[in-house]
């Protein structure tokens, strides 16, 4: 039942930051804190996997603050980050030999986390005036939940 309320969380991270949470969970396999090692899900531990992902999550995180990012409530954005939660959500729930519910609840958590992070943020943005203190924001929030989050799978 833990597994399946990380991947929910872990899932809800990349409905806010699309590439955070299968960057996390590379890093978790990569480090032997997850074991992918009998799922498809194996390329996660790979040596090169968490640069990679750790490398687009950064353009990710330069992308969103320019005035021309669609919304993450546009089809391919909002496909996008449901995609990164299930494979996240895959991943922890493959710890515990539970891959597929993983993947469900890792996916119903990025459709949360983009709704809800899409919300947050509009109210962030307003209290702050614009939007870049709430981007920024959210993007430590989102770390630090990630990070927590592998942590505790």
């Amino acid at each position: 039942m833990l597994a399946l309320i990380l991947a929910f969380l872990i899932g809800a991270v990349s409905g806010s930051r699309t590439l955070f949470g299968p960057a996390a969970v590379s890093w978790a396999a990569y480090g032997g804190w997850l074991d992918v090692s009998g799922s498809w899900l194996f390329f996660l531990g790979h040596t090169v996997s968490p640069w990679v992902f750790t490398a687009m999550a950064v353009v990710e995180l330069i992308v969103d603050k320019l005035p021309t990012t669609p919304s993450r409530k546009q089809p391919f954005p909002f496909a996008s980050r449901v995609a990164g939660g299930a494979i996240a959500g895959a991943a922890i729930g493959a710890n515990v030999g539970f891959w597929i519910g993983g993947l469900v609840a890792g996916g119903i958590g990025a459709v949360t986390g983009t709704l809800v992070g899409y919300a947050a943020r509009m109210r962030l943005a307003a209290a702050f005036g614009r939007d870049r203190p709430a981007a920024l924001l959210e993007d430590a929030v989102a770390l630090i939940a990630a990070v927590l989050i592998v942590a505790a799978a």
